[in-house]
């Protein structure tokens, strides 16, 4: 990816060589990818209801799983938002609301009920990751009442202030000589 970063960059701009490590965590990259897949479920359930509706045996409920495509891009975007905690909080009352939909498909005669199993199962499993997601970010983006942090002894410089006096002073006698 640094070659395209330095593709835009005017000729005196410092080239990007590397990348550094991700400041995300394991459960910050889980709630990323749990975004972008509720926008690409929500796409399908938006774009896609009649096949659907035909797979799980529900034919006549288009609307219905639109309008749930519709909740999964809205959640998807609110987990890839800052707040990620309501956009986890959101997919979960969402995985809610399609057990209980799908539980109503599973009814004696409806011949799909098969793929309603399998469409359940996978349903579990997607709340289960984000039962997972959601209690990392609490634990991980929460403060407790009252609590400030201070940031009172940190200058900004990766070696300290001391440590950076001067370094530009060394590096432009170093390209000099």
């Amino acid at each position: 990816m640094s070659i395209f970063s330095n593709l835009k960059r005017d000729k005196s701009d410092p080239t990007v060589v590397s990348k550094g490590p991700s400041s995300f965590s394991s459960s910050d990259r889980l709630a990323r990818n749990l975004g972008w897949f509720s926008i690409g479920l929500g796409l399908v359930e938006l774009f896609a209801a009649h096949r659907l509706t035909r797979t799980l045996g529900m034919e006549g409920q288009e609307t219905m799983v639109q309008a749930a495509g519709l909740r999964e891009i809205g959640t998807g975007m609110m987990t890839l938002s800052v707040d990620k905690e309501l956009g986890l909080a959101s997919r979960l009352a969402g995985d809610g609301i399609d057990v209980v939909t799908l539980g109503a498909a599973m009814h004696a005669d409806n011949p799909k009920q098969d793929n309603v199993a399998i469409a359940l199962v996978l349903v579990a499993g997607v709340t289960l990751l984000d039962f997972i997601a959601a209690g990392a970010a609490r634990g991980r983006h929460t403060r407790r009442l009252g609590e400030v942090r201070d940031f009172s002894d940190r200058s900004g410089f990766p070696r300290g202030v001391a440590g950076s006096r001067g370094l530009a002073r060394e590096k432009s006698k170093a390209m000099e000589g």
